[in-house]
């Protein structure tokens, strides 16, 4: 049996494309001598997830029409997700359906039963859990239907939902198929890969595991589609943040993949992130400031790598109290992209301000007001840059200072996108290094320099926060493991330190709330996945 699996790369909510992209598919596979097409979790609706939409009734009924269309034209058999209307019932009338389709007709649908509600997920705002297994005969093979987290048992997710749709598979089919929409975070592909193989070892059948790539909004989804035997054997897989269609020969085996390089494939997938978003939201050049440190430095190779130097415009904007080395790495950056850059001084505009503002400062306590006016005037300029070129702003801050509040709200936030919002600064380093083994763009200086915000005097971001290895380390517990202060503080870090940064990651919470959408990539990252109350007791 020849599978052909479609990991597309698609924009929610553009029908007339995603119609097209799906009968592109259908004629290569037909073309290549598949057997059967599978597409991946809700592709009718031109990815996953399309979130509330789902509530615009016309909507629906415009993709239902389409996937009857598709039914009706698709040349050969094919697995669709889909969103199928349902009769009026308990909970919504839709579900996340996979249907089969062939002899023109759909033959059989299959309805997602395990929705989960978890970290990004909130499946049951939308679906109606399906209650039954579905078994289709295809070639002459018995095929039995999953959806996603069909296939995700306690021991990877943790959540109990008294079924199991594997099992009621098992002994029945022989060949399992699984369309999905799983999204990526550091870790998950060898946990995907362990997952899909010990669902086929489990069943003793064959598995095609169709996944969706690309970029929407926050998610990012890998693609990596496999067709795994019951006893390890791949017989097609698919690459990884590339669109493709790749036919699996269940005679013929090919070689096991090997595991990606991990920080390599966070590189390339925060960069297909940055590409997705600007090609999705139709942004046609982006505009970001470049302060000679690291953060601004690697998110500027990034979008290069992602858009192209001459969509990338770079505006250095020295204040009272930058370095000349910080210009200097600066322009040596922007030589080396190749990218356009402004310098514009915001010494006399902070000066005017200060001069007007000094009757209403007069009895303050805080020296904060003034540093946060330097960022303020510079998330201006990248703003009116943005506006004037029909750009979208790139923030450039990390994981580390997001989730402290290390970050000016109206200044250094401003901007349509945080491609590294969630990296932690230690990760940026690594990265930043990992870039230049490619090809050195990015000054070692500006690797290497003692991080400042350079707001004032001989300023260093360890003036107000501990080591960055020490802080990572703590975030990472805090953040990603739910661990108390306590439990932290008892594996050996210091109490005042460990104490002091809780306070900080919950005070900060409000500034967070109005962030640019941050591109995931760890287990828990701001924004969708985590629902923080801003006004409640911090301790």
């Amino acid at each position: 049996m020849r599978i052909a699996l479609a990991q597309l790369n698609l924009l929610i909510g553009d029908l007339d494309a995603t119609g097209a992209a799906i009968r592109a598919a259908a004629n290569k596979a037909k073309f290549e001598g598949a057997d059967l097409l599978v597409l991946p979790e809700l592709a009718a609706c031109g990815g996953y997830p399309p979130r509330d939409l789902l509530e615009r009734r016309w909507f629906v009924e415009k993709q239902w029409a389409m996937v009857q269309s598709l039914a009706r034209d698709l040349p050969l058999p094919t697995i669709l997700g889909c969103v199928e209307p349902l009769d009026p019932g308990p909970g919504p009338s839709l579900a996340n359906a996979a249907v089969a389709i062939a002899r023109g007709q759909i033959i059989a649908s299959y309805h997602k039963r395990l929705l989960p509600t978890y970290d990004v997920f909130d499946e049951q705002r939308y679906f109606r859990p399906g209650t039954e297994p579905c078994i289709i005969t295809i070639a002459g093979k018995r095929v039995g239907l999953t959806v996603c987290e069909d296939i995700w048992s306690t021991d990877f997710t943790g959540i109990r939902y008294g079924s199991d749709p594997v099992k009621e598979l098992t002994g029945k089919c022989e060949l399992i198929v699984n369309i999905s929409a799983s999204p990526y975070h550091a870790g998950k592909p060898e946990l995907r890969n362990r997952v899909v193989a010990q669902v086929a070892k489990r069943t003793k059948v064959p598995v095609a595991y169709c996944n969706q790539v690309g970029a929407h909004d926050e998610l990012l989804f890998d693609g990596d589609s496999a067709l795994i035997g019951p006893d390890g054997s791949y017989y097609v897989d698919a690459p990884r943040w590339q669109e493709s269609v790749l036919i699996g020969d269940l005679s013929k085996p090919v070689l096991k993949p090997s595991i990606p390089d991990a920080a390599e494939d966070l590189y390339d997938g925060l960069v297909a992130g940055i590409r997705d978003y600007c090609a999705k939201t139709r942004q046609r050049r982006v505009v970001l400031g470049l302060s000679g440190g690291i953060d601004s430095a690697l998110v500027a190779a990034m979008a290069v790598d992602a858009l192209g130097p001459d969509k990338v415009i770079g505006l250095l904007m020295p204040g009272p109290y930058s370095s000349s080395g910080s210009i200097t790495d600066a322009l040596a950056l922007t030589k080396n992209l190749g990218i356009t850059h402004h310098t514009l001084s915001i010494k006399e505009s902070c000066k005017h301000l200060l001069d007007e503002l000094a009757p209403a400062f007069v009895g303050g306590l805080s020296t904060v007001a003034e540093e946060n006016l330097q960022s303020r005037l510079r998330g201006t300029m990248v703003m009116a840059v943005a506006n004037k070129h029909h750009a979208m702003a790139l923030t450039t801050g990390n994981k580390s200072e997001l989730a402290v509040g290390y970050c000016t709200i109206y200044g250094d936030m401003n901007g349509g996108l945080a491609p590294i919002g969630d990296i932690y600064k230690t990760t940026v380093w690594e990265l930043a290094r990992l870039r230049n083994r490619r090809g050195p763009v990015i000054p070692e200086a500006s690797i290497t320099k003692v991080p400042s915000a350079e707001l004032r005097e001989n300023q260093t971001d360890q003036d107000s926060l501990p080591p960055y290895d020490v802080l990572d380390r703590i975030l990472k517990r805090y953040l990603e493991d739910s661990a108390s202060p306590e439990e932290i503080i008892r594996s050996g870090e210091d109490e005042t330190t460990v104490r002091r940064i809780a306070r900080l990651v919950e005070i900060s919470e409000f500034k967070r709330r109005q962030s640019a959408p941050i591109l995931r990539v760890s287990r828990k990252a701001f924004g969708v996945g985590r629902r923080m109350p801003i006004a409640r007791h911090v301790g």
